[in-house]
């Protein structure tokens, strides 16, 4: 569980710097408004997973000083891109969770999971990219 829930760290990461990136490129401020939603939820997330590793005694790799991202991002189009990635990859990222926790633990796992899957699904509305909704949520393509 350890392992997966540090994975699910490194994504929630990753996450908060890709927002930091998003953001600058929206101009209206619903999109706007959605992405500091996104950035903070990702930041509880973070915390979440910090305390819960730090209760099991474990920890996870440390978080690098900087993330390269998967393509330029310069306008509008190219942040709504990046921010269904990021959701889908966070969702990706909580989906090996489920199978090695129990209880809360898992109850926690397919709340995050679910939650960025609803997050991606915004943004592709906001997009305008078809179809709006993934099948399986979570599993890689």
């Amino acid at each position: 569980m350890n392992e997966q829930l540090g994975a699910a760290l490194a994504a929630e990461e990753a996450a908060i710097y890709a927002y930091g990136v998003i953001g600058v490129h929206l101009n209206s401020s619903g999109d706007i408004a959605e992405a500091r939603a996104a950035e903070q939820a990702h930041r509880r997330k973070r915390d979440y997973l910090v305390g819960r590793l730090s209760q099991l005694k474990a920890s996870a790799a440390p978080s690098p000083a900087g993330y390269e991202l998967p393509f330029p991002v310069t306008d509008r189009a190219t942040a709504l891109k990046l921010a269904i990635q990021v959701e889908d990859g966070v969702a990706q990222a909580w989906r090996p969770v489920l199978p090695a926790t129990e209880g809360a633990d898992r109850g926690t796992a397919l709340a995050h999971l679910t939650e960025a899957a609803v997050r991606a699904t915004r943004w592709r509305r906001l997009a305008e990219v078809s179809p709006a909704t993934m099948a399986w949520p979570g599993r890689p393509e």
